[in-house]
């Protein structure tokens, strides 16, 4: 369960940033609400994520990130690739979201398995006993 963990993580993001994408940003409904004269203060929120995705602020994140966990070896900069990679994606800086998305993926599979239980096991049955 506890490498499943990272994996479970970005499943969430992804089902969060598409309510965002699909409920909040491009919700005809909400839309209409936050162009009316008394918007709520909330569409402030929702402005500046339009403006996150027109000037690919989104994209340029998942990049850094992702130039941060090929650098850094850490599990938890290769996840805030991912993370930041499947934001973009969804909100539309498609190029550097899937890049980021897959330098993040393949970096945490790679540090996930260079802690895997098996290689532990194998050093254990390396050694040689002498018998007494």
């Amino acid at each position: 369960m506890r490498r499943a963990l990272p994996w479970l993580l970005l499943v969430a993001v992804a089902m969060a940033t598409a309510w965002l994408r699909y409920g909040l940003i491009e919700s005809s409904v909400i839309g209409q609400r936050c162009s009316a004269g008394d918007a709520p203060a909330w569409c402030q929120w929702r402005q500046l994520l339009v403006l996150g995705f027109l000037h690919d602020v989104y994209g340029i994140a998942a990049l850094a990130a992702a130039a941060l966990a090929l650098w850094r070896p850490r599990l938890w900069l290769a996840w805030l690739a991912a993370a930041l990679g499947i934001l973009a994606l969804e909100l539309y800086g498609v190029e550097a979201g899937a890049l980021a998305l897959l330098i993040g993926s393949l970096r945490l599979l790679r540090l996930q398995a260079r802690v895997a239980p098996f290689d532990q096991h194998r050093h254990g049955q390396q050694q040689v006993h002498s018998q007494p």
